[in-house]
């Protein structure tokens, strides 16, 4: 006997209008999910956190005077800032190396780019003219690649001109090869000096989507407006202390501000444009 496999994906005998309705409708059933992955949050975000804890520091405050026989429980109280602060530092400090990470992939690919630019000295020389005049383009269009917001025309129009010119540098390279007095080790250094000059392009593009699951930050935030509740409810003065309280939440805020900024480059005041004279000198360099 002989088998046959199925075509139909599960949905055997079910009118395809009928298929396309139920696959639309278990996407739809996706989109919460697919929000929650594809979560950003802006440095901006960070600034709703002092009002915010303004306002818990004094209803906790006002909900311990208010009640005479409260209790305070100074463990809880230090379990529960000891488990903000772990948060809080581990966020900022994987930020920092994230960003840290941004820096020497820029160094790298710069590095990736010279090398590959000196080894068109083994194409003959006919040859090297339209592929150095390629390579500067590529390198300035390199330089400001991710200067903008990735939804931008300008960093849309930078991916494009990347990709346009990575394949004019290849075909250009490939047809160059088989032509008379080419050094015969030219194939073998050349194009795998190219590879890495692209590929490094796409670890760059990768490391800019890297980031914490979006319930980090949500939890970062719960924690925060935790800790102030927990800290007005630990003030048993009928008058509010504002110095301490502003201290607080001006201390917090600044510095989820500053993990923020660290964390999404481009969104904010901190940026890798102080970085691109790594791409300037090797375009001076390129004569």
């Amino acid at each position: 006997m002989e088998c046959k496999a199925s075509t139909t994906d599960g949905y055997e005998g079910m009118p395809k209008t009928s298929r396309k309705l139920l696959r639309d409708r278990l996407l739809d059933s996706n989109i919460p999910s697919r929000l929650y992955l594809n979560m950003t949050f802006t440095p901006v975000t960070a600034l709703f956190l002092f009002p915010a804890m303004i306002v818990l520091l004094q209803i906790g405050r006002r909900i311990r005077t208010s009640r005479a026989d409260a209790a305070a429980h100074s463990a809880i109280e230090g379990a529960v800032f000891a488990l903000f602060g772990l948060l809080l530092a581990f966020t900022f400090s994987g930020a920092a190396s994230r960003y840290d990470e941004h820096r020497k992939l820029i160094v790298e690919e710069a590095n990736d780019i010279g090398t590959a630019y000196l080894r068109l000295d083994l194409l003959p020389a006919a040859s090297q003219p339209a592929l150095r005049d390629l390579f500067r383009t590529y390198t300035d269009v390199r330089a400001h690649r991710f200067d903008e917001l990735p939804d931008t025309p300008q960093s849309i129009e930078a991916a494009h001109q990347t990709d346009r010119l990575q394949g004019e540098i290849w075909a250009r390279a490939i047809a160059a090869a088989p032509q008379a007095g080419v050094n015969p080790d030219a194939i073998k250094l050349l194009l795998p000096a190219l590879n890495t000059m692209f590929d490094i392009t796409s670890t760059r593009k990768n490391a800019f989507n890297m980031h914490p699951p979006g319930i980090i930050y949500l939890l970062l935030f719960a924690l925060s407006g935790g800790c102030a509740f927990m800290a007005g409810y630990s003030m048993n003065s009928a008058t509010p202390n504002w110095l301490y309280t502003i201290a607080l939440a001006l201390t917090v805020t600044l510095t989820v501000y500053a993990t923020l900024e660290v964390e999404y480059p481009r969104r904010g005041f901190v940026r890798l444009t102080t970085q691109n004279p790594v791409f300037m000198d090797l375009r001076s360099t390129m004569k």
